[in-house]
């Protein structure tokens, strides 16, 4: 299948970085490599970008768009491991900045074998990393009901949760549910026919993405990373699209950017300088006219700050 990724706000979050030529950038998640391409494009001659990415499909396919950079390194690993891949790659600190561009990419919820989505029959997978050996058919399959419930509730913020791991675990005592079709017509039996413009099993697949890939837990340790390797007056531009993900990064940069997180009730404060200052307290949207051309831009939400008292 043919890679098909747009790049959501490019220009905005590459803006963001503030690009200058001779500094070190990190693109966390590559994709198709648009954001890439054009950070490339203004650190040039000599500043540097090292791109992670986990999928194989779109490393490929960015390997061949940014195959006349020569300051660009690619590295297939998760962006969990910026920290010890930069040490690794004898980088003390990134001092431009970090982006990121989170959740599924375009290719990946239309590729029918990935088993991102329901609107295709295909084998329950989800994986970012192919490589990986826990899929969402191990989630389905083999958690508690109780589990379920937990992450229906939690990353898909689904109302009918334990009636859906309720339906789940009983359906698969007979057999085990092997399909994003058979997992998506059994929770469309199982609720309320409710109307609305979103399909029942969205917010379900949604949850089981999340916890297949850990993706909040990763974005959660992986800021508190980024922030000791970020050098002083280094940006980080966070493209979110999903409300768990945007709260996550909005209460981080809130925390980090308080000059004071003492208790109310203690009179002197010990606290140390905030790690970050906000460049935007509000989320940037995708422009109308992104929406038209993209309309699930519509979703994403950019936030962004900058590294302070290194």
């Amino acid at each position: 299948m043919e890679f098909k990724h747009y790049t959501v706000m490019k220009n905005e979050a590459v803006d963001a970085l503030n690009c200058q030529d001779g500094k070190i950038y990190v693109d966390a998640t590559l994709g198709g490599g648009g954001h890439s391409e054009l950070i490339l494009q203004r650190i040039k001659p000599s500043g540097r970008l090292i791109s992670f990415d986990i999928d194989n499909d779109a490393i490929c396919a960015a390997k061949e768009r940014l195959k006349n950079y020569d300051n660009l390194t690619i590295v297939k690993q998760s962006y969990t491991n910026v920290k010890k891949v930069l040490q690794d790659l004898g980088i003390e600190k990134i001092t431009g900045g970090i982006l990121f561009d989170l959740g599924a990419s375009y290719h990946q919820l239309t590729c029918q074998e990935r088993g991102f989505s329901f609107m295709k029959d295909a084998p329950l997978d989800m994986r970012f990393d192919e490589s990986a050996d826990f899929t969402a058919y191990d989630v389905v399959n083999t958690y508690k009901e109780t589990d379920l419930v937990r992450i229906f509730s939690e990353y898909g913020e689904e109302r009918f949760s334990k009636r859906i791991a309720k339906c789940i675990v009983e359906k698969r005592k007979a057999k085990s549910i092997a399909t994003t079709g058979e997992l998506a017509n059994l929770i469309v039996e199982c609720t309320p026919h409710v109307k609305s413009s979103v399909h029942p099993a969205t917010r379900v697949f949604q949850a089981i993405r999340i916890e297949v890939n850990q993706e909040l837990t990763n974005v959660k340790k992986t800021l508190n990373d980024c922030l000791e390797i970020l050098d002083d007056g280094a940006i980080i531009s966070v493209i979110s699209f999903h409300s768990l993900e945007d709260r996550l990064v909005k209460q981080f940069f809130k925390y980090e950017s308080l000059k004071c997180k003492c208790d109310k009730s203690q009179m002197i404060c010990n606290c140390e300088p905030p790690r970050l200052e906000l460049v935007t307290k509000k989320p940037i949207m995708a422009s109308i006219e992104e929406v038209r051309l993209n309309p699930p831009s519509r979703s994403a939400k950019l936030r962004i700050a900058r590294r302070v008292n290194v």
